[in-house]
């Protein structure tokens, strides 16, 4: 058996990063410096439209019905995204902080969502759930907002609690 020189550096495979490379994320629409993607909003921007168009459109009701609340992770595993596997790798290397306030920030949206889905399983034909869905859609709006910034990176400075928000809807 010949003589292996193990002092030297390994080989490429051995060194090269588990994280995906800045180019690789941008090529993927995955934000390099935030490792989030906002392909992840769509589920939420679906939502907001069929809640703004349900008070003139009520056939909007079984599409509000069917929504169900995703996950970053769960999104991304069943869409038909190219680079889905990627953007959920990118997410496990993602800033805790900045991963918890974005799971907070869906948390609320969906929770928000939920609350109108309720309503309408609850009373389907009533105009406080038109009413709901407008202020719901109206409150959502900021919260998206809010998360989009978090995943291109520009921040969310003076954002509101999402529990507020909740807490304001489930009030008025």
């Amino acid at each position: 058996m010949p003589y292996q020189d193990c002092s030297g550096p390994a080989p490429a495979a051995e060194t090269a990063s588990p994280e995906p490379s800045a180019q690789r994320l941008a090529d993927a629409n995955i934000n390099p410096a935030t490792g989030l993607a906002t392909d992840y909003l769509n589920h939420f921007y679906e939502a907001i439209m069929l809640l703004e168009m349900l008070p003139g459109c009520p056939d909007c009701r079984d599409d509000i019905l069917a929504w169900r609340p995703l996950t970053y992770r769960e999104h991304f595993a069943a869409s038909a995204f190219s680079d889905r596997a990627l953007a959920i790798a990118a997410y496990e290397t993602v800033d805790a902080a900045a991963r918890g306030r974005l799971e907070a920030l869906t948390a609320a949206m969906s929770a928000l969502i939920e609350d109108v889905r309720a309503a309408l399983l609850a009373n389907p034909a009533s105009g406080a759930v038109d009413e709901r869905a407008t202020r719901a859609a109206a409150r959502l709006r900021p919260l998206a907002a809010q998360a989009a910034a978090l995943i291109t990176g520009a921040g969310d400075a003076g954002a509101e609690a999402p529990q507020a928000l909740i807490d304001g809807l489930m009030n008025t």
